[in-house]
């Protein structure tokens, strides 16, 4: 799991999309609990203690459905789209806060510092992943090409464009198609191995 845990980067925009990205992921998980989901907040800076409910984990799971469709889309178009529509329902007007001065200054969208869970995770949310749009002028994210995975990742810094969540997913790709170049007799020894290997992970 990718953090920015200290206290002058966490509020960064792309620590802002990897939390949120790591919400995503865990409340992807039906057996995901309050107990899971505090510990994702804690390692992405939140400050202990973290009280989450099984409530809280409700309103989050649906709103992780809402941003997934985010990370997911094809184009910035499609991408704009959906945080329009997101940042129209579910964000107020945007403002800045240091949460009485324990925090760096930083942006909010969501009613006040005491926001519920799940308020906070869609505006935080919708947040960091329209800056990341804006910058990049492409999707903030994508959701990893292992058909064994499904994880979500932030799509951020230099590069060739990533198609995995992690080395491990490319890694576990490159196998499954070294093993059927080997069963495939059509196909000549190592094919797609090769073309894999030189993919940005």
């Amino acid at each position: 799991m990718s953090v920015l845990p200290d206290r002058s980067t966490r509020h960064s925009t792309v620590a802002m999309a990897l939390r949120t990205a790591a919400l995503v992921n865990v409340l992807a998980d039906p057996a995901a609990g309050p107990g899971e989901v505090a510990a994702v907040l804690l390692a992405h800076g939140e400050p202990a203690p973290v009280e989450v409910t099984a409530e809280d984990v409700t309103g989050l799971r649906a709103a992780a459905v809402h941003l997934r469709e985010v990370f997911a889309a094809g184009s910035a178009d499609e991408a704009a789209a959906l945080l329009n529509s997101l940042l129209a329902a579910h964000t107020g007007p945007l403002r800045l806060t240091s949460h009485g001065g324990t925090a760096p200054w930083h942006p909010h969208a969501d009613a006040d510092d005491d926001a519920p869970w799940t308020a906070w995770f869609r505006a935080s949310g919708c947040l960091s992943l329209t800056v990341l749009l804006w910058e990049r002028q492409a999707p903030p994210g994508r959701t990893c090409a292992s058909a064994s995975c499904g994880n979500v990742f932030v799509a951020h810094g230099s590069g060739p464009e990533r198609r995995y969540c992690s080395r491990r997913c490319a890694t576990r790709e490159r196998v499954a198609a070294h093993r059927r170049a080997q069963t495939t007799t059509a196909a000549a020894p190592g094919a797609g191995v090769a073309e894999l290997a030189d993919e940005e992970v």
